[in-house]
Formats: structure tokens, C-alpha cells, sequence
């Protein structure tokens, strides 16, 4: 039987994983975008290795993903009968990641804001 390796986050990895998490964004999928930006592409079975998640937390990370357009999937046939085997790869770099996170995480902010303002113009007037 073959020994296959395979990459795992480092320390480096989970402190950006925290740092994600801190600023809302699920663990599990913290995780998974942070495995499949590190690598060329990979099957979620990589995934759940790497970035020790289960199975359905890496399928429903991957497809949150896909959904906002930071990872693309590719279906490899397999010879024979059965399902194809899905290949994931990051659709932009990590750093376009963050800056988009960012972006979303400031538009929360304003939100908040708005929100507040409005709290203390109401309750004034009460």
C-alpha cells in the first residue's frame, strides 16, 4: 500500500483563520478557503484532510465559495461507472479574497452605523 502525504494548515494558516473567524466568517469556511487557496486545485477529500473538517462541513464551505465566486469546480470523469470526481481551484487570489471581504465587512459597518444614528434619533424623541 502507497503512503500518501498530503498538505495540512500551519500555524501561519490557522492564525489567518482566526483572524477571518474573529470578523464573522464561519470557521469552516475560513478553513476551506484558506486550504484551497494554498494549492493548485484539489477534491474535497483533500479538504477535509488539510484542513481537518468533515465531509458535509467541507461541502457546505466549498459551495458557499462557489457562490460568492472565489472558487470554481471542474468535474473529472472518472474510467468506468460512477460519479465524476469534483476539482476545486481558487478563482482569485487571496489577497482579492480579503480586500472583498473587507469591502463587505466596511458596507457592515455603515450598516451598523445607520442603525445606531437612527436608535438615538428615535429614542430622543420618545
Amino acid at each position: 500500500m502507497k503512503k500518501k502525504q498530503s498538505l495540512v494548515l500551519d500555524k501561519e494558516d490557522e492564525k489567518l483563520v482566526k483572524l477571518l473567524t474573529d470578523l464573522g466568517m464561519p470557521r469552516n469556511l475560513s478553513k476551506t478557503l484558506m486550504y484551497v487557496c494554498q494549492v493548485d486545485e484539489c477534491k474535497s477529500a483533500d479538504v477535509e484532510q488539510g484542513a481537518d473538517l468533515r465531509q458535509p462541513e467541507v461541502s457546505i464551505a466549498i459551495n458557499e465559495l462557489r457562490e460568492k465566486g472565489w472558487v470554481q469546480k471542474r468535474n473529472l470523469k472518472k474510467s468506468g461507472k460512477g460519479r465524476p470526481i469534483h476539482i476545486y481551484k481558487n478563482t482569485m487570489s487571496l489577497s482579492d479574497i480579503i480586500q472583498t471581504f473587507e469591502q463587505e465587512k466596511l458596507k457592515e459597518i455603515e450598516t451598523i452605523k445607520d442603525d445606531l444614528s437612527e436608535l438615538k434619533n428615535l429614542a430622543q424623541h420618545r
